[in-house]
This record gives structure tokens, C-alpha cells and sequence, in this order.
């Protein structure tokens, strides 16, 4: 089943990896999360021009909330269309808050 949730803008949020770069309490907040990770996939969309779900990858970094993030992540990726999520071991992609490897991200 799929809910259609209706969130307004938040304040401080912006796009990009600098809205990734806020205390958990404030990630952890009434849709801050769900309005950042649907920004994401409104902007790269989650199918191609032919309509077919597109593959991602997701991971964190291992901390706290990477868990629970993961499983809204999956939801969403789910309920916008796409194909196949690749998703880290325990959700973890990228241990203690290192850059991914020029593999990863080039891929």
C-alpha cells in the first residue's frame, strides 16, 4: 500500500550533501528525512525515459539511525518506481563517516 504523505518545506533543509550534514536529532525529525530523500529522487527520478525502474545503491556510514533510514529508503525507492536497490551490509556502505571509494561513487 502506498500513502501519500503532504510535508511543506523545511527550514534549514537544503539540497545536496550539505543537507546530510545535521545533528541526528534534526535528521530524525517529522519528515525531515522523507522530504530529503524524495527531493533526491524527484530530481533523478526513479525510472528511464522508457518507463523502467532504475537501479541505486544505498549505504551509510554505520552510525546511529543508519537502520531505520534505510528501511524509509527502501519504502520510497519502492514506492517511486524503482527497479532494484544494492544495499551494504547491515545498510552500511562506508564505515566511520570515510568518502567512498572513486569506484563506488564513479559507478
Amino acid at each position: 500500500m502506498i500513502t501519500t504523505v503532504a510535508t511543506q518545506p523545511i527550514a534549514g533543509q537544503k539540497p545536496g550533501t550539505s543537507g546530510l550534514r545535521k545533528k541526528t536529532p534534526v535528521f530524525m525529525g517529522r519528515h525531515y528525512l522523507e522530504n530529503f530523500v524524495q527531493s533526491v529522487f524527484d530530481v533523478v527520478g526513479c525510472r528511464d525515459s522508457e518507463g523502467r525502474g532504475k537501479t541505486f545503491v544505498l549505504g551509510g556510514d554505520g552510525r546511529y539511525f543508519n537502520d531505520r533510514a534505510a528501511q524509509v529508503i527502501l519504502r520510497m525507492a519502492a514506492a517511486n518506481g524503482a527497479a532494484r536497490v544494492i544495499v551494504g551490509r547491515g545498510g552500511d556502505l562506508v564505515h566511520s563517516g570515510g568518502q567512498p571509494p572513486d569506484k563506488v561513487e564513479q559507478d
